[in-house]
């Protein structure tokens, strides 16, 4: 039996991967009370990393909104492998935190960030609705270009 965040997902045509282990000395996620930390996720697909390149020079703004959501993808699996598999017990997504490398000049880094907050809002309706940054810099792991990290509120 699906959850209704599960059925938005398959409604989509997405899937979320498994939880992928760090690949450096840190957690993928941390929980404090009834809410859980989610490190940076890169836009890994089948272990290897997506979108190689800069927003403004190999990508599009709509190119590097698919990009983030791929990393919001690894950061529900995340989420889900913290929740016992259940994301209906997200309460509210309270922050995203969304890095775009840029290449000289670019300035919309808010606009590609839309990608990953469209794509939670989609599926967790208002509960989805965050507080966010989204930080142009200079280069991201592997060379990717989007990089997501999540505040989440549960039961």
């Amino acid at each position: 039996m699906t959850n209704a965040i599960e059925a938005k997902l398959a409604e989509k045509g997405l899937v979320l991967p498994e939880a992928a282990l760090p690949a450096a000395n840190y957690v993928p996620a941390t929980i404090s009370g009834n809410l859980i930390y989610v490190s940076g996720q890169l836009p890994m697909k089948d272990g290897k990393p997506q979108g190689i390149g800069k927003l403004g020079r190999e990508f599009t703004i709509e190119q590097g909104q698919e990009v983030a959501r791929q990393c919001v993808l690894n950061v529900l699996a995340h989420v889900r492998a913290n929740l016992n598999g259940d994301l209906t017990r997200v309460k509210r997504v309270l922050r995203l935190g969304i890095f775009v490398a840029s290449a000289e000049g670019f300035t919309d880094q808010p606009k590609v960030a839309n990608g990953a907050s469209d794509l939670i809002v989609e599926l967790f309706g208002d509960k989805g609705k965050h507080a966010r940054a989204a930080v142009g810099v200079a280069e991201l792991p592997f060379g990717v270009a989007v990089e997501v990290e999540a505040t989440v509120e549960f039961e």
